[in-house]
């Protein structure tokens, strides 16, 4: 496998990134990217600046969007997925309300696609267990996971990422820079089982997100665990709760110094996000007006910015119908390239009996 967490490999896949984005432009339909979330909580402005509208902006271009509610990869560091079926519900929500359109992309459940974990054992035959013991983003978790055991399926959750992406033969993956040896698990079982089987999956591509680092309101990782996000489907009242108490600094003069004051520095860039205007900007028209108006920006911004998703949100949330139906929907379209994709698999191993 290569090693994509050097400078170079990283400086390959960011060159790559850009003449895919070229690509994407003359043909659309020329891709399909599969990408999703696990549904531990409410996705939060940090999830959209960072992967959502990047899916929104594909889907606008005309590239074909799956999105895996992968909810049993929720098991690979929980011993079980809490208030399920309330979490999926608010994941779906959260996909329409930013702007997916269930017309134009795939939204559908992992638990719902059983031929996708049926690849699961070919594709664990391809990879060796040393290769799995080595990549980084498998070690890190286990490094940082609070359990004195971690499961096999956390240890083979790379090969299981590789087929939810080539179930539906997706050949373009929206990743950061971490993910790029998930990845390349991904991409090395294509090429192997396409080497010894014959030719049936792509080995997609990673397209790496030039999306800043937004910091959570107390300074630290933004993260559904540590309640310092402001959600998606936050209220008007919840998000000046939630930007009153961001940590600030004691300097009144307010600049934009990422290195210097860095939460003064991610509340301008929140702001300037939500504004599509550059964070010092917004740094040069508070001036003096300290910690408060800064806060006042950012809250106005933000909801501002939250509004029209607010009211996409409530118009779905109204029809729970109709958002079992996008599910259900999705379900069925995926069901259905799966049994394709399992078809070429038997065929190509001569298991069609």
């Amino acid at each position: 496998m290569q090693n994509h967490t050097t400078a170079g490999g990283i400086a390959v896949a960011q060159r790559r990134s850009t003449e895919l984005e070229d690509a994407i432009r003359r043909d659309p339909g020329g891709f399909r990217v599969l990408t999703g979330d696990r549904p531990t909580g409410p996705l939060h402005l940090g999830h959209y600046f960072g992967t959502l509208a990047n899916r929104v902006r594909l889907q606008g271009l005309g590239v074909d969007l799956f999105l895996v509610i992968a909810d049993y990869q929720v098991l690979t560091d929980r011993d079980v997925a809490e208030r399920p079926l309330e979490t999926v519900r608010g994941l779906v929500l959260d996909y329409l309300a930013v702007g997916v359109d269930p017309e134009r992309a795939t939204i559908f459940a992992h638990s719902a696609v059983p031929r996708l974990n049926q690849l699961l054992l070919p594709f664990l035959s391809l990879v060796s267990v040393s290769e799995l013991n080595r990549n980084p983003t498998v070690k890190d978790e286990i490094a940082h996971s609070q359990h004195s055991a971690v499961s096999g399926l956390m240890f083979t959750y790379p090969v299981h990422q590789a087929a939810d992406i080539l179930f539906c033969k997706g050949n373009l993956v929206p990743v950061g820079q971490d993910q790029l040896p998930h990845l390349e698990v991904t991409r090395t079982v294509a090429r192997r089982f396409n080497e010894r089987y014959g030719h049936v999956f792509p080995e997609p591509d990673a397209l790496l997100s030039a999306a800043p680092l937004l910091l959570g309101t107390d300074g630290t990782k933004m993260s559904k665990s540590r309640r310092n996000a402001v959600n998606l489907a936050a209220t008007p009242d919840e998000t000046v709760a939630r930007i009153k108490g961001a940590k600030t600094d004691a300097l009144r003069h307010i600049t934009y110094e990422p290195e210097a004051r860095p939460e003064v520095a991610n509340l301008l860039l929140l702001a300037g996000l939500c504004q599509g205007r550059e964070p010092a900007a917004v740094a040069d028209e508070i001036g003096s007006g300290g910690a408060a108006r800064l806060k006042r920006v950012v809250t106005e911004s933000v909801n501002e910015f939250l509004a029209p998703m607010r009211e996409r949100r409530a118009r779905f949330a109204a029809d729970p119908g109709e958002v079992r139906r996008i599910l259900r929907e999705g379900n069925e379209r995926a069901n259905a390239v799966a049994a394709e994709t399992m078809q070429e698999v038997h065929a190509a191993m001569k298991t069609s009996y």
